[in-house]
């Protein structure tokens, strides 16, 4: 059963924004884990995505070949703004999103920069849930010391939904010649599941027939290495089978 992408997204973003009301002026100017970003860049990268969507950032966002850059160009033109204007850009776009995110798109493929073409629901609701997910449990509220919000099974559905379309993209793009067998991904807990990883850019649900490897863990776990923004070899995961072959493959999974 598909999770359902528009209720995960909403879920996401009424996160966001009770986070975000109980910030002091400190806390949205600290660093955040996000590399060069603070906080208040963490949201507004949010926000000006969001935006890109509905004006002629969007072709930007599609045509740049260098996914990070870009976002870093949309974070520098909005330093300096005041936080009542970087929430106030958040608050209206992702409306948007959550508006836009109720339309079927799936019959229509749209490219996000180096990461590829998706079906158009799973780019915008998929990747924006997968975006409000990732920055706030990994790169802002550790950065505070704030508990990390929790998740559901459906949000989590959605977030590796988004992850696995980007991981097939990226097995498209490189296509690296050692890759000739296939592996199977478990992750355990809430929104988890099967997947089966093979040559040829195949990613799809179900174990692997005859995997070199599989590598289990937890799901939510996977949007904090599988990003590298922790070594997975620090996280809880169990491989079974080829040990070497499974550690190169997740050495060059990296989802952005």
């Amino acid at each position: 059963m598909r999770p359902d992408r528009a209720q995960a997204f909403r879920a996401e973003r009424a996160e966001m924004l009770r986070f975000c009301a109980d910030l002091d002026d400190q806390e949205w100017s600290a660093p955040s884990r996000a590399t060069g970003w603070t906080v208040q860049d963490v949201v507004a990268h949010i926000g000006a995505t969001c935006r890109s969507f509905f004006t002629p950032s969007v072709l930007t966002m599609m045509r740049m070949r260098d996914l990070e850059r870009t976002n870093d160009l949309f974070v520098d033109k909005r330093r300096g703004r005041p936080v009542s204007q970087t929430l106030a850009e958040y608050e209206r776009w992702s409306r948007m999103i959550g508006v836009a995110a109720r339309v079927p798109l799936n019959w229509t493929r749209l490219p996000m920069a180096e990461l590829g073409w998706f079906p158009g629901g799973v780019m915008i609701a998929g990747a924006m849930t997968f975006d409000h997910h990732t920055h706030l449990r990994h790169d802002i509220a550790p950065a505070l010391g704030r508990p990390v919000p929790a998740t559901d099974a459906n949000r989590m559905a959605v977030v590796l939904e988004w992850m696995m379309a980007v991981v097939r993209n990226q097995l498209r793009a490189a296509r690296p010649e050692w890759f000739v067998r296939p592996v199977t991904i478990e992750l355990e807990g809430p929104g988890g599941g099967i997947w089966s990883v093979g040559p040829g850019a195949v990613v799809k649900a179900g174990p692997s027939d005859k995997p070199a490897a599989t590598i289990t863990g937890r799901a939510i776990d996977f949007p904090e290495w599988a990003t590298h923004r922790a070594d997975w070899r620090r996280r809880d995961l169990r491989i079974s089978g080829d040990a070497d072959y499974a550690a190169r493959f997740l050495d060059f999974v990296r989802v952005v």
